[in-house]
């Protein structure tokens, strides 16, 4: 049986093109789910891997409609894996019922797996370069230059919700909250007073 799972991140998104993707993929039933995928105890989902039997293929039209990041898909994967439930994604062409579908999830697994050492090695070596300068490291930041650039940046646009921001840059809504304190109105009001000021300064030349 082919199971449908739709996924849109809030409800002024729809499910309609993801729905007419799964119908023509031949599914006979289909859970829509409107939430944020950073969240792993999706109700909809859950439905869903209740109601899967081994035999069964869950069907997403992107990967990213299933799962949060990789660490998250692989795990829902192992755990169909494990019932014989079978993956398949319409955007990325993976089927795990098929060598090469199983082949292009082992992939992935090697890939985080990679990435997860390549982080230690990094840290590592910050460690070791702190001691050299005679400081001591602490924990990381959750959220970098980088990060900090593009979360102020998306919050100026207005298009995203503080929620969607966190997990376009990858950290927890709290912890933006916690770095960017007031979220989108401390931005706007940063705004206001930088023109504000500028004004002021043409005033007086």
């Amino acid at each position: 049986m082919l199971i449908g799972y739709s996924r849109c991140s809030s409800s002024g998104q729809n499910h309609a093109s993801q729905i007419d993707a799964l119908e023509k993929a031949g599914c006979d039933r289909i859970f829509a789910e409107t939430e944020s995928g950073t969240r792993a105890d999706r109700a909809e989902l859950a439905k869903l891997l209740e109601f899967a039997r081994p035999g069964d293929q869950v069907v997403v039209y992107r990967l990213d409609r299933l799962a949060r990041n990789l660490r998250h898909l692989l795990d829902i994967v192992d755990q169909m894996t494990k019932r014989e439930i079978g993956l398949k994604s319409l955007t990325e062409a993976i089927d795990t019922s098929t060598p090469s579908g199983r082949l292009a999830v082992h992939l992935f697994a090697s890939m985080a797996q990679f990435e997860a050492e390549q982080v230690k090695l990094r840290c590592a070596a910050g460690r070791a370069a702190a001691v050299a300068r005679g400081r001591m490291g602490g924990r990381p930041r959750a959220m970098d230059d980088t990060k900090l650039r593009i979360a102020r940046t998306l919050m100026a646009d207005d298009q995203l919700s503080m929620v969607q921001i966190a997990e376009q840059v990858g950290v927890a809504p709290s912890t933006l909250y916690r770095t960017l304190p007031g979220g989108r109105g401390a931005l706007e009001m940063r705004g206001a007073t930088a023109q504000s000021a500028a004004l002021a300064g043409e005033v007086r030349a």
